[in-house]
């Protein structure tokens, strides 16, 4: 059983689901509101499953305007609300529990304008990730942000945890490519934050709403910015004996002064998963790079030059650049569907948490010791470039103990990784996993400004209450809410 605890729930609320449903109901489409127990269930988690229960209510509006409605039933009635997008978040950010509402964004699906010559695609939060980029292919255009997820993620969820992807390291993550929102606060009222204008005068609120987990208001709409699709790219697998020596090679790479698209990592217990799963051709070695650059043939061919310079002085296993295109989808579809790939051979708990590059090859050592020390394998599969790390600890959830044991397993690393001078998370969000592990990072004073600042947009404390900040720490702040107005 997880050792993961959330607030009890209020009895009252439950008490009153008839009325509260029926108020949803009066407001929203008949399809638009899910309260069958049996239908609910589907929602009971994300993609952490180690916590599952079901909401009170599912609601899946298709506009703003059913959003807001939604959320003035809820302030009215004191419901708290939970925002989903696909239900991909690792860290536990939609969860729900007995005495909360579901309000999810997979409805909200249309693409509302494409402005190339501003460079910016204006969206609905349900659209995932992945349709993005191809609703602009055509126009010789793509969005950055690239999670492994992207497939099935959606805006909603790249925004609430500001997402990030095997490309960030020369592009940034969704804070760097993210212009406007349309935001649903806890009240209904709907607001406008930043837009295509560059340059917005007053407190960067867009910035604020990025990565706030759903803790402010509900994003219906972004606009995002677009860029050019360059004229080509390569990447090149490195593969080494040593996982210490691997991330050494990153941190040369960084050092250099040569900016990769991206530099991804993966150690041997993940790349046997991969290539059983993808047959991408990789290596078979400890750990394997890839590192992907792009530009015209001539800038190709010198960051190629110099990236196997560096390799060379550390003895790899092997230097081997794509040579046609067919490769080069070989190699992402191997790193894309590595989550996927572990999945076929057993349960795992995947960490986030981001390291100075410079201290990869100690933070990967101490990981391999603490996998002996604490009996459970784990496989490393990463966003080298910038240090954001995802350790996937393995384990039996049908041995009692098991999980309780990768979780205190993993509550090691990310400690870890904050005392290298990192942090708890680098694009899964906080969430319920590292809830109770802020306190390593922040100071309470630290805390309680993030939490007033939360009071501020949802003084009820209804959205996402139980979520980033330890429940000691938010007790007041829950307890002494307004709940109605």
């Amino acid at each position: 059983m997880s050792t993961i605890a959330m607030p009890a729930p209020d009895q009252d609320i439950i008490a009153r689901k008839d009325e509260i449903v029926a108020a949803l109901a009066a407001v929203l489409p008949a399809d638009a509101v899910i309260f069958d127990p049996e239908e609910t269930r589907a929602y009971e988690c994300d993609a952490l499953t180690a916590y599952r229960c079901p909401p009170l209510a599912v609601v899946l509006p298709r506009s703003t305007a059913e959003v807001a409605a939604a959320m003035r039933v809820c302030h009215r009635l004191g419901v708290k609300v939970v925002p989903r997008g696909a239900g991909t978040s690792l860290a536990g950010g939609a969860l729900p529990t007995a005495d909360s509402v579901i309000i999810g964004t997979m409805r909200l699906r249309e693409v509302l304008e494409i402005d190339t010559a501003n460079r910016f695609i204006r969206v609905q939060s349900g659209v995932t990730n992945l349709s993005v980029s191809a609703e602009l292919e055509p126009e010789g255009f793509f969005y950055a942000p690239d999670p492994s997820s992207q497939l099935a993620c959606t805006i909603a969820g790249n925004i609430g945890m500001n997402s990030g992807g095997a490309h960030c390291l020369k592009y940034g993550v969704t804070t760097n490519n993210l212009m406007g929102v349309t935001l649903v606060l806890a009240t209904g009222e709907v607001v406008e934050l930043g837009g295509p204008e560059p340059g917005a005068a007053g407190l960067d609120l867009v910035g604020l709403i990025c990565g706030s987990e759903g803790q402010l208001g509900i994003v219906t709409e972004a606009t995002l910015r677009i860029l050019p699709r360059p004229e080509g790219a390569r990447p090149m697998l490195i593969g080494f004996d040593s996982a210490e020596v691997a991330g050494e090679c990153v941190a040369r790479i960084i050092r250099s002064g040569v900016l990769p698209v991206a530099i991804e990592y993966m150690d041997d217990v993940c790349l046997r998963a991969v290539e059983a799963f993808a047959h991408a051709g990789y290596p078979d070695c400890t750990a394997v790079l890839i590192v992907e650059v792009e530009g015209s043939e001539a800038e190709i061919a010198d960051q190629t030059d110099r990236i196997r310079a560096i390799a060379a002085d550390l003895n790899p296993v092997e230097f081997r650049p794509s040579r046609t295109e067919a490769e080069s989808l070989a190699i992402w579809k191997g790193r894309k569907s590595a989550f996927g790939a572990m999945g076929r051979i057993g349960d795992y708990l995947c960490l986030d948490g981001t390291v100075p590059v410079s201290q990869l090859p100690f933070t990967l050592r101490r990981i391999g010791e603490m996998s002996k020390e604490h009996g459970l394998e784990v496989a490393n599969v990463f966003h080298a470039g910038d240090g954001n790390m995802h350790p996937l600890i393995l384990f039996d959830a049908n041995t009692p103990g098991d999980l309780e044991r990768a979780e205190a397993f993993g509550a090691e690393v990310l400690r870890l990784c904050v005392e290298v001078g990192g942090c708890l998370t680098g694009e899964h969000g906080v969430g319920i996993e590292k809830r109770d592990l802020m306190g390593r990072q922040y100071s309470p004073d630290d805390m309680a400004i993030q939490m007033e600042v939360k009071t501020a947009f949802d003084p009820g404390w209804l959205l996402n209450p139980a979520k980033v900040f330890p429940l000691d720490e938010s007790r007041r702040f829950r307890e002494g809410a307004t709940r109605w107005t």
